[in-house]
Protein backbone atom coordinates (compact mmCIF):
# COMPACT_ATOMS: atom_id res chain seq x y z
CA UNK A 1 0.00 0.00 0.00
CA UNK A 2 1.22 3.81 -0.77
CA UNK A 3 2.41 5.84 2.03
CA UNK A 4 0.00 8.75 1.09
CA UNK A 5 -2.98 5.90 1.39
CA UNK A 6 -1.94 4.87 4.61
CA UNK A 7 -1.29 8.48 6.35
CA UNK A 8 -5.17 9.54 5.54
CA UNK A 9 -6.10 5.73 6.71
CA UNK A 10 -4.45 5.88 9.52
CA UNK A 11 -5.52 9.40 10.49
CA UNK A 12 -9.09 7.84 11.22
CA UNK A 13 -8.68 4.70 13.13
CA UNK A 14 -4.98 5.66 14.62
CA UNK A 15 -5.75 9.40 15.87
CA UNK A 16 -2.35 9.96 17.62
CA UNK A 17 1.25 10.88 15.85
CA UNK A 18 2.43 7.55 17.79
CA UNK A 19 0.26 5.33 16.14
CA UNK A 20 0.36 6.71 12.90
CA UNK A 21 3.81 6.28 12.50
CA UNK A 22 3.86 2.65 14.25
CA UNK A 23 1.17 1.80 11.71
CA UNK A 24 3.57 2.77 8.83
CA UNK A 25 6.30 1.15 9.53
CA UNK A 26 5.06 -1.94 11.86
CA UNK A 27 1.26 -2.46 10.96
CA UNK A 28 -1.27 -1.81 13.38
CA UNK A 29 0.36 -0.76 17.54
CA UNK A 30 -0.42 -2.75 19.98
CA UNK A 31 -0.93 -0.29 22.28
CA UNK A 32 -2.77 1.97 19.87
CA UNK A 33 -6.97 3.01 20.40
CA UNK A 34 -8.23 3.03 16.69
CA UNK A 35 -11.64 4.75 15.68
CA UNK A 36 -13.80 1.61 16.05
CA UNK A 37 -12.60 0.56 19.61
CA UNK A 38 -13.13 4.25 20.45
CA UNK A 39 -16.39 4.27 18.81
CA UNK A 40 -17.72 1.50 20.15
CA UNK A 41 -16.56 2.22 23.74
CA UNK A 42 -18.72 5.06 24.12
CA UNK A 43 -21.61 3.46 22.65
CA UNK A 44 -21.49 -0.01 24.10
CA UNK A 45 -20.85 0.74 27.91
CA UNK A 46 -22.94 -1.12 29.99
CA UNK A 47 -25.52 -2.20 27.10
CA UNK A 48 -24.88 -4.30 23.98
CA UNK A 49 -23.78 -3.04 21.12
CA UNK A 50 -27.13 -1.50 19.04
CA UNK A 51 -28.06 -3.01 16.06
CA UNK A 52 -27.06 0.34 13.78
CA UNK A 53 -24.09 0.22 14.22
CA UNK A 54 -23.34 -3.63 13.43
CA UNK A 55 -23.58 -1.62 9.79
CA UNK A 56 -20.82 0.29 10.62
CA UNK A 57 -18.66 -2.54 12.24
CA UNK A 58 -18.89 -4.67 8.61
CA UNK A 59 -17.01 -1.57 7.02
CA UNK A 60 -14.06 -2.94 4.99
CA UNK A 61 -11.58 -0.87 6.15
CA UNK A 62 -11.72 -2.56 9.35
CA UNK A 63 -9.34 -5.43 7.96
CA UNK A 64 -6.39 -3.08 8.06
CA UNK A 65 -6.61 -3.28 12.14
CA UNK A 66 -8.65 -6.98 12.87
CA UNK A 67 -7.80 -8.98 9.78
CA UNK A 68 -9.70 -12.43 10.46
CA UNK A 69 -7.45 -14.46 9.01
CA UNK A 70 -4.40 -12.64 10.92
CA UNK A 71 -6.33 -13.19 14.61
CA UNK A 72 -7.93 -16.69 13.78
CA UNK A 73 -5.22 -18.30 11.23
CA UNK A 74 -2.91 -19.78 13.81
CA UNK A 75 -6.09 -21.46 15.01
CA UNK A 76 -8.65 -22.70 13.33
CA UNK A 77 -8.51 -25.42 10.52
CA UNK A 78 -10.30 -26.90 7.92
CA UNK A 79 -13.54 -29.33 9.17
CA UNK A 80 -13.54 -27.24 12.64
CA UNK A 81 -16.32 -26.23 14.61
CA UNK A 82 -15.95 -22.50 15.70
CA UNK A 83 -18.47 -20.94 18.06
CA UNK A 84 -18.63 -16.84 18.07
CA UNK A 85 -20.87 -15.54 20.59
CA UNK A 86 -21.67 -12.07 19.76
CA UNK A 87 -21.26 -12.42 16.47
CA UNK A 88 -23.53 -9.56 15.68
CA UNK A 89 -23.40 -8.96 11.34
CA UNK A 90 -20.67 -11.54 10.76
CA UNK A 91 -17.63 -9.58 10.26
CA UNK A 92 -15.89 -12.84 11.57
CA UNK A 93 -18.29 -14.98 11.35
CA UNK A 94 -17.76 -14.99 7.16
CA UNK A 95 -14.48 -15.46 7.07
CA UNK A 96 -14.46 -17.97 9.75
CA UNK A 97 -16.64 -20.16 7.53
CA UNK A 98 -14.49 -19.87 4.47
CA UNK A 99 -11.40 -20.88 6.81
CA UNK A 100 -13.54 -24.12 8.17
CA UNK A 101 -14.15 -25.23 4.64
CA UNK A 102 -17.30 -27.15 3.44
CA UNK A 103 -16.91 -29.92 5.88
CA UNK A 104 -16.63 -26.95 9.11
CA UNK A 105 -19.09 -25.30 10.70
CA UNK A 106 -19.43 -22.08 12.47
CA UNK A 107 -22.38 -21.45 14.92
CA UNK A 108 -23.02 -17.92 15.36
CA UNK A 109 -24.96 -16.86 18.87
CA UNK A 110 -26.45 -13.22 19.30
CA UNK A 111 -29.27 -11.91 21.48
CA UNK A 112 -30.78 -9.11 19.11
CA UNK A 113 -32.31 -10.67 15.64
CA UNK A 114 -31.90 -7.25 13.66
CA UNK A 115 -28.07 -8.65 13.82
CA UNK A 116 -29.04 -12.55 12.76
CA UNK A 117 -31.22 -11.32 10.27
CA UNK A 118 -28.18 -9.38 8.34
CA UNK A 119 -26.21 -12.23 8.96
CA UNK A 120 -28.21 -14.97 7.56
CA UNK A 121 -28.53 -12.68 5.02
CA UNK A 122 -24.84 -12.28 4.33
CA UNK A 123 -24.53 -16.08 4.38
CA UNK A 124 -27.09 -16.26 1.99
CA UNK A 125 -25.06 -14.23 -0.39
CA UNK A 126 -21.93 -15.45 0.01
CA UNK A 127 -23.21 -18.89 -0.26
CA UNK A 128 -22.10 -20.09 2.97
CA UNK A 129 -26.00 -20.55 4.49
CA UNK A 130 -24.61 -24.36 4.55
CA UNK A 131 -21.77 -23.93 7.00
CA UNK A 132 -23.37 -21.10 8.91
CA UNK A 133 -25.67 -21.87 11.66
CA UNK A 134 -27.61 -18.68 13.42
CA UNK A 135 -29.13 -19.01 16.74
CA UNK A 136 -30.34 -16.32 18.61
CA UNK A 137 -29.99 -16.48 22.44
CA UNK A 138 -30.71 -14.86 25.42
CA UNK A 139 -28.42 -13.29 28.29
CA UNK A 140 -29.90 -15.72 31.03
CA UNK A 141 -30.39 -18.77 28.38
CA UNK A 142 -27.89 -19.74 25.94
CA UNK A 143 -29.15 -23.06 25.11
CA UNK A 144 -25.78 -24.95 24.51
CA UNK A 145 -26.88 -28.38 25.24
CA UNK A 146 -26.83 -30.51 22.16
CA UNK A 147 -22.96 -28.56 21.53
CA UNK A 148 -21.28 -30.18 24.77
CA UNK A 149 -17.64 -30.88 24.16
CA UNK A 150 -18.19 -30.59 20.54
CA UNK A 151 -16.57 -27.09 19.57
CA UNK A 152 -12.90 -27.11 18.50
CA UNK A 153 -12.26 -23.07 19.35
CA UNK A 154 -14.44 -20.30 20.69
CA UNK A 155 -14.39 -17.09 19.00
CA UNK A 156 -15.21 -14.08 21.52
CA UNK A 157 -14.16 -10.60 20.10
CA UNK A 158 -15.32 -7.24 21.61
CA UNK A 159 -18.31 -9.01 23.50
CA UNK A 160 -17.10 -10.56 27.13
CA UNK A 161 -17.40 -6.96 28.52
CA UNK A 162 -20.79 -6.83 27.76
CA UNK A 163 -21.79 -10.01 29.07
CA UNK A 164 -23.42 -9.35 33.06
CA UNK A 165 -22.67 -12.68 34.42
CA UNK A 166 -18.81 -13.71 33.43
CA UNK A 167 -18.45 -16.46 35.50
CA UNK A 168 -21.34 -18.37 33.79
CA UNK A 169 -20.13 -17.39 30.14
CA UNK A 170 -17.01 -18.76 30.99
CA UNK A 171 -18.46 -22.15 32.26
CA UNK A 172 -20.83 -22.51 29.10
CA UNK A 173 -17.92 -22.13 26.68
CA UNK A 174 -15.44 -24.58 28.76
CA UNK A 175 -18.54 -27.01 28.82
CA UNK A 176 -18.30 -26.67 24.86
CA UNK A 177 -15.58 -26.72 24.15
CA UNK A 178 -13.59 -30.42 23.31
CA UNK A 179 -10.57 -31.45 25.32
CA UNK A 180 -7.63 -28.92 24.85
CA UNK A 181 -10.44 -26.58 22.56
CA UNK A 182 -9.74 -23.15 22.58
CA UNK A 183 -11.40 -19.95 23.53
CA UNK A 184 -10.31 -16.95 22.23
CA UNK A 185 -11.06 -13.75 23.66
CA UNK A 186 -10.77 -9.79 22.06
CA UNK A 187 -11.59 -7.25 24.25
CA UNK A 188 -11.47 -3.23 22.90
CA UNK A 189 -8.46 -1.52 24.74
CA UNK A 190 -10.29 1.79 24.87
CA UNK A 191 -12.91 0.23 26.65
CA UNK A 192 -11.72 -2.06 29.04
CA UNK A 193 -8.64 -1.32 31.42
CA UNK A 194 -5.82 -4.03 31.34
CA UNK A 195 -6.81 -4.57 35.34
CA UNK A 196 -10.78 -5.20 34.30
CA UNK A 197 -9.49 -7.69 31.69
CA UNK A 198 -7.22 -9.54 34.03
CA UNK A 199 -10.35 -9.86 36.61
CA UNK A 200 -12.07 -11.50 33.56
CA UNK A 201 -8.99 -14.10 32.66
CA UNK A 202 -8.99 -14.95 36.34
CA UNK A 203 -12.81 -16.18 36.20
CA UNK A 204 -11.86 -18.12 33.09
CA UNK A 205 -9.58 -20.22 34.77
CA UNK A 206 -11.89 -20.61 37.45
CA UNK A 207 -13.65 -22.07 34.88
CA UNK A 208 -11.01 -24.57 34.06
CA UNK A 209 -9.64 -22.90 31.54
CA UNK A 210 -5.59 -22.04 30.91
CA UNK A 211 -3.92 -19.12 29.38
CA UNK A 212 -1.82 -19.32 26.62
CA UNK A 213 1.23 -16.96 26.07
CA UNK A 214 0.47 -15.43 22.94
CA UNK A 215 2.85 -13.03 20.67
CA UNK A 216 3.64 -9.55 22.14
CA UNK A 217 2.80 -8.38 18.63
CA UNK A 218 -1.23 -9.84 18.91
CA UNK A 219 -2.42 -6.61 19.80
CA UNK A 220 -5.57 -5.48 22.10
CA UNK A 221 -6.49 -6.89 25.25
CA UNK A 222 -6.16 -10.57 23.74
CA UNK A 223 -5.65 -13.94 25.31
CA UNK A 224 -6.15 -17.68 24.33
CA UNK A 225 -7.50 -19.89 26.70
CA UNK A 226 -7.41 -24.14 26.46
CA UNK A 227 -10.07 -26.64 28.23
CA UNK A 228 -8.21 -28.48 30.65
CA UNK A 229 -8.06 -32.21 29.96
CA UNK A 230 -9.33 -34.74 32.31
Amino acid sequence: MEKPIIDILSYFFYPSKRSRQFLYHYGPAPESVNLFTFIGAGLMADHVCPPWMGYFLLNPLRRLVESPERMFGPFVRKGMTILEPGCAMGFFTLPLARMVGPTGRVIALEIQDKMLAVLARRARKAGLSDRIEVRRITADRYGLDDLTGRVDVVAAVHMVHEVRDKARFFSEMAKVLRPDGRLLVVEPRGHVSIEAFEQTMALAQAAGLRRETLPKRSGGRRACLVKNCG
